[in-house]
């Protein structure tokens, strides 16, 4: 027989890590790397750092990395170096005073559900604005003594990683996570085994296991369904974010609201407030209103009024087509079961889910969110204001300006945001104490007394850092994407931290216009090789890979950037991510934002650009309608002149064209002796004191616990107490007027003694300003057991949006009852001048009602 060559079997590859057993004195550091503390600590990651640098750098930043690789021979370097060891110390000793604080109970405790937060590029769980915001937030929980938990997924290939083929096209990586390398700990049960927590899937139980994140005192709990436990179908729920179609999508929301109460459930945690954020989360209250059902013994409409209570729904998304939609079919498959367990019918079910019950739309997350939670919000006033308009049809008998759902403005985590060298001029400034105040503007007119070179020279400083960190990361993209080195060294060389630098770093979605600048390139070749007035723009963002429109603009933009008239002064980096954001909203002088008027529901990104001295330049929607200040920044009005989008894109164009030429450009580069512009350090000092207080995450979790977690805490107490006697109470009222709704009558219904039931009588009765009129009703209620109220409506009709606006509301006076008449009268005085419309209105009434959407029925008379 002839003997092969070579004969060998697949291996069975096992994964080890051979870790470096830290001596005691530097032990604390493993469990400091493994709390996201160190995110907005700067004297940790410097100490870290610093333990080696060529690691720290090859770690990509992760301290658990670093901890696991770092030598025997440079610990024993570190411990004998007296000058680190005290760094060492202190470092720890902060680390562990912080962690010891107690949680404040005079704020009510918080379970937080989202699909995505975004803490560190080093943990791959967010895509973009949302995650962020939801990362910022749990820091802020954690610095503000907030007993708040939070839930979410760990996926395996997180967010894509982007990178640019050479003919301008985004390349869209997915790279898979390596668990045991990331600053997170496995839930152990009782026997030292990792948690897994099943969840009642149809026909099957789907498995997950469960993480820890350690947030500063925040704990965060992630499902990750990767595991040899589920079938190859069920294994990829975690994959990516936002991944798969939407039968995927489904189960991750699923998987994220039931599985999420389940989690809870069996970690023993319960809270005061149910927070979703965005609709993903919304089937948290399927299972709660369960629990209250199968555990407490109350009925569906009794718990609902429990689940409500204690709920809160935050929208981001501005426009209905950004919400999740689900034909009834699919939701069936998964949730077909549970109207039956919840006492209700299938009908029913669905219906909580539509804007008109009974029709044959898709199933809306957010319908169903607004539905089960007492209080909803949007990110900024203007979306707060778009928000009611979009769900006006929710509840048909108010009109958007009477809703409830309100508004926080979104803010962002100062100490991540801030740059190293900004923070110790702040502390230098107003001293440390002022992170607890931060939205105190005492404290930030302080910034005032700093000299200018002072400022100047710091913006200077993080500028150099910016352009050294983008030609480092050009270089090292061109040796992964092994594109002309002669070419990428061509575009390096160009980059000017004396010129004005302009940054435009977000999601590629097309109603963020980044094609705005690029609308006449004649003028925008003007702009930018006016060697007087040397002008450079830095673009980035990722467009989701199934956004064709959005792929298609950063290839518009990159293939632009390559002509000869702009290269090097307009400039695409790859990969956007936290790493690269940090640097850009800190080193540039302008941050740039052109969003579709009003698509912007708040955006964050200009606000991190206000910690950093950054100015903003931005259309006024999200929260630079709120933010923008008078020299201290430049803005687009938020009125529209063209209903045509292409003609408001090039009057928009313009305006920036022109904004630049005459006012941007002319005030940096107004020079004095010193090599600076006095008045735009003007602009800066302005900017710091004016708008940056505002638009802190201290600030908004301070709002949402003021107009939304105190106001619930209570209501929550309220329908709880005595075995949820108060809940009972309302269901059982809420049931007696349902049923009894249609069948009580009008009896009178007279203007000015002349009646108007049918039709009869004055249909527009001709006033006098200032003339007195008086309306009577008198209503039988029936066998309808409570109160009714009768309220006017007065509107008017707007001819250019061709819809009635509400102008008031009036309530009746209750003059008498007797048996089951009530006798209402109302007497007013004619005040506006001009047409307008009136109508009556009757709405059950309730002492503990929460608001008038909390029972939105409504008969017109």
């Amino acid at each position: 027989m002839r003997i092969k060559a070579s004969y060998s079997n697949t291996p069975s590859w096992r994964s080890a890590y051979t870790q470096v057993n830290l001596p005691k004195e530097l032990l604390p550091l493993e469990k400091m790397a493994r709390n996201l503390w160190w995110v907005w600590n700067n004297d940790a990651t410097d100490l870290f750092a610093e333990f080696d640098p060529e690691l720290w750098r090859k770690s990509e930043h992760n301290p658990v990395i670093l901890l696991q690789k770092i030598s025997y021979e440079r610990i024993d370097e570190i411990l004998k170096d007296s000058i680190l060891m005290d760094k060492v110390k202190k470092v720890i000793k902060n680390f562990e005073s912080y962690i010891a604080e107690k949680f404040d109970k005079a704020k009510p405790s918080v379970a937080y559900f989202s699909m995505e937060y975004g803490f560190s590029h080093v943990l791959k769980i967010y895509s973009g604005g949302l995650g962020v915001l939801a990362g910022d937030y749990l820091k802020e929980a954690s610095d503000s003594h907030v007993d708040l938990t939070g839930v979410g997924f760990l996926y395996r290939y997180g967010y894509f990683t982007q990178s640019i083929s050479p003919d301008g096209q985004q390349v869209a990586n997915y790279e898979p996570q390596n668990f045991g390398e990331l600053p997170l700990d496995p839930v152990l049960n009782e026997d030292g085994n990792q948690m897994i927590l099943a969840v009642p899937y149809p026909d099957r139980d789907i498995y997950a296991n469960v993480w820890r994140v350690n947030v500063g005192r925040i704990s965060l709990y992630l499902l990750d369904t990767d595991l040899d436990l589920n079938s190859e179908y069920d294994r990829p729920i975690t994959h990516q974010l936002y991944g798969g179609d939407w039968e995927n999508r489904l189960k991750q929301e699923y998987l994220l609201g039931i599985g999420g109460i389940l989690l809870l459930n069996k970690l023993g945690i319960k809270k005061e407030i149910y927070h979703c954020n965005e609709g993903h989360a919304a089937l948290i209250n399927v299972q709660r209103l369960l629990d209250l059902i199968e555990g407490e013994g109350l009925t569906f409409n009794q718990a609902l009024e429990v689940v409500r209570a204690s709920g809160l729904y935050t929208v981001h998304t501005p426009v209905p087509a950004g919400h999740d939609y689900f034909d009834e079919g699919l939701l069936g498959k998964y949730l077909g079961s549970y109207p039956a367990r919840l006492g209700i019918s299938w009908q029913d079910f669905v219906d909580m889910g539509r804007e008109h019950p009974g029709s044959g739309e898709k199933f809306s997350m957010s319908v169903f969110a607004l539905n089960t939670c007492l209080e909803a919000n949007g990110v900024s006033y203007l979306h707060g204001i778009v928000s009611r308009h979009m769900f006006q049809p929710v509840w048909p008998g108010y009109f958007p300006e009477e809703l409830h759902v309100g508004h926080v403005t979104n803010g962002v985590h100062m100490p991540t945001w801030t740059a190293k060298e900004m923070k110790e001029l702040y502390e230098r400034t107003f001293d440390k104490n002022f992170y607890n105040d931060q939205s105190n503007h005492e404290i930030w007119d302080n910034i005032y007394s700093v000299p200018d070179a002072e400022i100047w020279k710091l913006r200077l400083a993080m500028k150099k850092r910016l352009v050294s960190y983008v030609q480092e990361q050009m270089k090292e993209g061109w040796i992964k994407n092994q594109k002309a080195p002669s070419a990428i060294f061509n575009i390096v060389d160009k980059i000017n931290p004396d010129a004005l630098l302009v940054g435009f770093g977000r999601r590629f979605a097309t109603y963020k216009r980044a094609h705005l600048l690029f609308t006449d390139l004649d003028r925008l070749s003007k702009l930018v090789n006016n060697e007087k007035y040397p002008i450079q723009f830095l673009y980035t963002g990722k467009a989701h890979p199934a956004d064709g429109a959005g792929q298609g603009l950063i290839k518009q933009i990159v293939e632009i950037s390559r002509r000869p008239e702009f290269f090097g002064k307009i400039i695409f980096l790859e990969n956007y991510d936290m790493r690269l954001a940090k640097r850009l909203i800190s080193g540039v002088d302008i941050w740039l934002n052109t969003p579709t008027r009003p698509l912007e529901a708040s955006g964050t990104s200009g606000e991190k650009a206000e910690m950093n001295g950054v100015l903003n330049f931005s259309v006024l929607d999200g929260w630079w309608y709120e933010g923008y200040r008078k020299d201290a920044g430049w803005c687009l009005t938020e009125k529209r002149t063209y209903t045509n989008q292409a003609y408001q894109d090039e009057l928009d164009a313009s305006e920036i064209y022109a904004m630049f030429e005459n006012e941007i450009l002319p005030l940096y580069y107004a020079r004095n002796s010193k090599g600076y512009s006095p008045e735009w350090i003007q602009y800066i000092k302005n900017s710091i004191a004016n708008i940056a207080p505002e638009y802190t995450t201290k600030r908004m979790i301070d709002d949402y616990i003021k107009n939304f977690y105190k106001p619930e805490e209570g209501r929550s107490k309220l329908v709880t107490a005595n075995n949820y006697s108060k809940a009972k109470e309302l269901a059982a009222w809420k049931e007696d007027t349902a049923a009894n709704w249609d069948k009580f009558t009008v009896e009178q219904l007279t203007f000015n003694g002349q009646d108007l039931r049918d039709g009869a009588g004055l249909s527009s009765p001709n006033l006098t300003e200032g003339e007195k009129m008086k309306v009577e009703v008198v209503l039988d209620k029936k066998e309808m057991k409570g109160d009714l109220g009768v309220e006017c409506v007065l509107t008017e009709y707007d001819a250019e949006k061709k819809v009635d606006k509400f102008i008031s509301a009036q309530e009746f006076r209750l003059v008498k009852q007797e048996g089951s008449k009530l006798y209402f009268e109302m007497n007013a005085e004619a005040k506006i001048p001009g047409l307008c419309n009136f109508a009556y209105r009757v709405f059950p009434k309730h002492p503990d009602m929460a608001h008038r959407m909390d029972f939105a029925y409504v008969r017109w008379i």
